[in-house]
């Protein structure tokens, strides 16, 4: 099994970039081969038809397209900007749209967030949700939130709460066993 997992946010010290690089140690642990990507390999220009029409989809979402296709399953850890997703990770989502055959397309993905308020990004998640499904992707029914992120993390980048920690454990290890079963035609 190959996951692609990705931190949706170019800041620095990114608490989604942490919460990815805990989810990739974790699907390591449980033996599944893990692409960990940087949101800024796929940067691309705001959506436009006319510029898609003259110059094609940008290297950005193609190389997007391309991780995406080569795995069996994603995670996508996002902020929340003003309680939906971030432009620019819907951007990428837009982007990738116009290629066929679609990349989402039957690929089983799980969403991640953290955020230093107290509904963790979940909020961003839900509207995230909304235009994967729309473009076939299989969205685990479970969404990890990280609320209070600032206080969240231990210095190597664990999370602090007992319990928190056990259930993401527990969501990553039943999405894994879906994706397994899903794989294998049980």
């Amino acid at each position: 099994m190959r996951f692609l997992v990705m931190g949706a946010s170019l800041r620095p010290g990114s608490f989604n970039v942490t919460l990815a690089e805990l989810a990739a140690s974790l699907l390591r642990e449980g033996g599944v081969d893990v692409d960990l990507a940087a949101y800024a390999e796929f940067q691309v220009p705001g959506y436009d038809a006319g510029a898609e029409d003259g110059q094609g989809v940008p290297d950005g979402a193609r190389r997007f397209a391309e991780r995406l296709r080569a795995v069996d399953a994603f995670l996508l850890v996002s902020p929340e900007y003003n309680a939906s997703v971030p432009g620019t990770v819907k951007n990428l989502v837009d982007w990738v749209s116009r290629l066929k055959p679609q990349p989402f397309w039957g690929h089983h993905g799980l969403l991640m967030s953290a955020s230093p308020r107290l509904t963790g990004g979940n909020r961003g998640l839900w509207a995230l949700r909304v235009p994967l499904e729309h473009l076939g992707a299989r969205m685990f029914p479970e969404m990890i939130s990280v609320a209070q992120a600032d206080t969240a993390f231990t210095a190597d980048g664990l999370l602090v709460d007992p319990k928190q920690a056990k259930r993401m454990r527990q969501s990553i290890t039943d999405f894994v066993a879906l994706v397994t079963a899903v794989k294998s035609g049980a």
